[in-house]
């Protein structure tokens, strides 16, 4: 991009098409179908297959619910993974340099064939915290980074064209 102003208004805009747009519709699929019930107390649907059978029982019928939810929830999982992948890699590459690039390489493929062979409780939870532990870098980062994303945001606003020598 021209100014990283631009990268950062389409990393809001994914955000919240992924974070507002498809779980609300989520949501409301699930809420507006008689698929929450319960038995002696425990939900007898739980996560994706709550979302499974919500899609299947009214809009897609079963076998198609269960099928388009399976695919949606594959592709949430590749670019997932890609995803944080190319910023791990751009990560190792900046603070250990290129010769650590292959060992990130073997930890994410034996990471990946272990999560996709373990309970998906532990894995879920396991996902979980390694997210909530990014908070701590990411906080860290914001603050340190605030006068610099100040700056950049009003020389974006006021037409200023970028150089990152300037933010130095």
């Amino acid at each position: 991009v021209k100014h990283p102003v631009d990268q950062a208004v389409l990393g809001i805009m994914g955000v919240f098409v992924d974070t507002f747009i498809v779980l609300n519709i989520t949501v409301f699929v699930v809420l507006s179908t008689d698929v929450v019930a319960f038995e002696n107390g425990k939900a007898v649907f739980s996560g994706i297959s709550l979302v499974q059978e919500a899609f299947g029982s009214q809009i897609l019928g079963r076998s198609g619910g269960y099928g388009f939810v399976a695919i949606c929830l594959f592709f949430f999982a590749f670019t997932t993974i890609l995803g944080w992948y190319y910023f791990a890699e751009i990560n190792v590459r900046y603070l250990l340099g290129a010769k650590f690039v292959k060992l990130l390489q073997i930890l994410v493929v034996a990471f990946v064939f272990i999560g996709s062979v373990q309970k998906i409780d532990l894995v879920w939870g396991l996902a979980d915290m390694f997210n909530g532990l990014m908070v701590i870098p990411n906080l860290i980062a914001i603050i340190l980074l605030s006068p610099v994303v100040v700056r950049l945001l009003s020389d974006f606003n006021d037409g200023k064209s970028y150089d990152a020598n300037d933010y130095k």
